[in-house]
């Protein structure tokens, strides 16, 4: 990506310094009904992300929520290398090319003014509006709080695990989250959430699958708009995303982490589905052309 004279997003928040992020901030889904963590709490899950232990099981254990997002890929944390500045200016310029691809198809569509999500960057644990957040759930979107979540050792683990390599992968990733972002003005994910609510876990996971894939179609008609520019993309660039899509495929994981596929538990969609509505939106470019839920019926 050709980003050097790229302009930064002002919409990030840094909370790489406070490590935890946690303060006296309500948790849970939603704007009033989030449970709040104690003192003892709060010291049992640094103990817990100490000795790596699984901070959701101390979470349950006290009642508190786990987060409800819509990206979950699990990955293991290796040992978190310090995080350049570069980085985080990386991460703002790709927000940047969202924020301009968006704000202009807002307004072609007639839907007003683009609301810029928050991007936080934060390491290991954080606190969203939706529970807490941990690096080893990978990016994730909060609906209820309109944030991205981003802890960067992500993009390392991506690439020495997955063998999704490049800046225009980890600028599919952000894309792709950004998608949720617009889901969420375009009151789709409320949907979701009340289909997913009146099923099985079954149905559950088929919805959560569609709403995944036009996700990855969205993050499709972004890098459209790049291309439209004609200076931001570089050669090798979409061959990066369509990897990156295969690399977080439903199959490809299940595969790796347990050596065998189970397709009834898939929330994400398979390499190949995932690869295909990327490259949908990309060709497109056309919004009404990532309607994942009329092409499953």
């Amino acid at each position: 990506m050709r980003l050097d004279e790229s302009a930064e997003s002002k919409n990030i928040e840094d909370r790489r310094d406070s490590r935890t992020g946690m303060g006296s901030s309500r948790f849970g889904r939603g704007g009033g009904g989030g449970k709040k963590f104690g003192l003892g709490t709060i010291v049992l899950i640094l103990i817990a992300m100490y000795f790596g232990i699984d901070p959701n099981m101390l979470l349950q254990m006290t009642g508190s929520d786990a987060p409800s997002q819509y990206e979950e890929t699990t990955y293991s944390q290796s040992s978190t290398p310090a995080i350049s500045d570069a980085e985080k200016k990386f991460v703002a310029k790709v927000l940047k090319t969202t924020e301009d691809a968006w704000g202009k198809i807002f307004q072609q569509q007639g839907w007003g003014a683009y609301p810029q999500p928050k991007l936080v960057l934060y390491s290991g644990i954080t606190r969203s509006a939706c529970g807490m957040g941990q690096a080893a759930m990978g990016p994730f979107y909060c609906p209820a709080d309109e944030k991205v979540y981003l802890d960067l050792s992500f993009f390392r683990e991506m690439g020495q695990r997955l063998g999704a390599h490049g800046d225009f992968a980890q600028g599919y990733v952000i894309a792709h989250e950004i998608g949720h972002h617009v889901q969420n003005q375009l009151g789709i994910l409320a949907q979701v959430d009340q289909v997913r609510s009146r099923g099985n876990q079954r149905q559950a996971n088929a919805i959560s699958v569609l709403s995944e894939l036009q996700a990855d179609c969205l993050a499709g008609i972004w890098a459209n708009e790049l291309h439209r520019q004609g200076d931001i993309i570089e050669s090798g660039d979409i061959d990066e995303a369509m990897n990156a899509a295969a690399a977080v495929g439903d199959d490809r994981l299940q595969k790796q982490q347990q050596g065998y596929v189970v397709p009834d538990a898939f929330t994400h969609g398979t390499s190949q589905q995932r690869m295909t509505w990327f490259k949908r939106g990309l060709e497109n470019g056309n919004i009404a052309q990532c309607d994942t839920f009329a092409s499953a019926r």
